[in-house]
């Protein structure tokens, strides 16, 4: 890892689910975060507020708030790494996600922009169990309703991701051109983490199955548009068909040691899920 200690990096969703995991790894490193939020005067939508947020910075952390596979996401992610690169910041890494076939034109749009890149390509969250929709209703209704069958997933912990990205903003290229898969240690269905969920909580919590079709007409009848309802649930269905069944070495191959367990997961976030 570089020693250069007065490296200023970019945090693209510095609020979220990576980006806050992102940002106090980088900090912990002793770098300094320039957030880019539209709270910190920055907007993916509105090219005009880039250059202030890129100016003078080494490195910058690139998530998308839309899904990666979108054509925005596209769209703005090779325009903003263009626009880096024109600034000076050569050394950017994607967000990505593991098997996701649309998600291929975003991460070519990276490659494309004459950027010093890496892409780590994640597995499912864990976090995604316990910050946002699933942990509420989970939560509240006490299940979890989801388009996911009996396949497994080896849901990986956000701080691994973070620390993964960190790495490959600070190593002197040493990742450089890469795609770094990470995953967990092990594979669960979602049916087998609800239940650890539940265990840790202290409560039974349930998981029903459904077909794509079903979740989707869930989505729109909670207020999705039909159009996003649709996109969602095309993606599950190539996420969730078995594709992503399998274990990646990107943790252990980078940071040097075992992804986090979902086991202790659970432990830490069981406030999450009770009632």
């Amino acid at each position: 890892m570089t020693e250069n200690k007065d490296m200023t990096v970019v945090v693209t969703g510095a609020s979220g689910r990576t980006g806050s995991r992102v940002a106090e790894a980088a900090r912990a490193a002793g770098l300094t975060v320039r957030p880019a939020s539209r709270a910190h005067g920055f907007d993916w939508s509105d090219p005009a507020t880039w250059p202030g947020t890129l100016r003078g910075a080494d490195a910058a952390y690139l998530a998308h708030p839309t899904d990666v596979g979108s054509p925005q996401a596209t769209e703005e992610v090779g325009a903003l790494a263009r626009e880096a690169v024109a600034l000076g910041v050569r050394r950017l890494v994607l967000l990505s996600a593991r098997g996701e076939e649309q998600a291929l034109p975003t991460e070519a749009a990276l490659r494309e922009s004459g950027a010093d890149w890496t892409i780590v390509r994640a597995a499912w969250f864990m976090q995604n169990f316990s910050e946002g929709p699933l942990a509420v209703e989970l939560r509240e209704s006490g299940g979890l309703v989801f388009p996911a069958g009996e396949v497994g997933e080896p849901f990986v912990d956000v701080r691994d991701i973070a620390e993964v990205v960190v790495a490959a903003l600070t190593s002197d290229g040493r990742y450089g051109g890469e795609t770094i898969e990470v995953s967990g240690p092990r594979l669960l269905t979602f049916g087998e983490a609800v239940a650890e969920a539940g265990r840790a909580a202290g409560r039974e919590l349930a998981y029903r199955a459904v077909s794509p079709e079903e979740y989707r007409a869930n989505l729109t009848g909670f207020g999705l548009p039909p159009a996003e309802a649709a996109f969602l649930v095309g993606l599950f269905a190539t996420l969730l068909d078995g594709r992503n069944a399998r274990l990646s070495d990107g943790v252990e191959r980078v940071l040097g040691r075992v992804p986090r367990d979902f086991s202790g997961f659970v432990e830490e976030a069981a406030g999450a899920w009770k009632g």
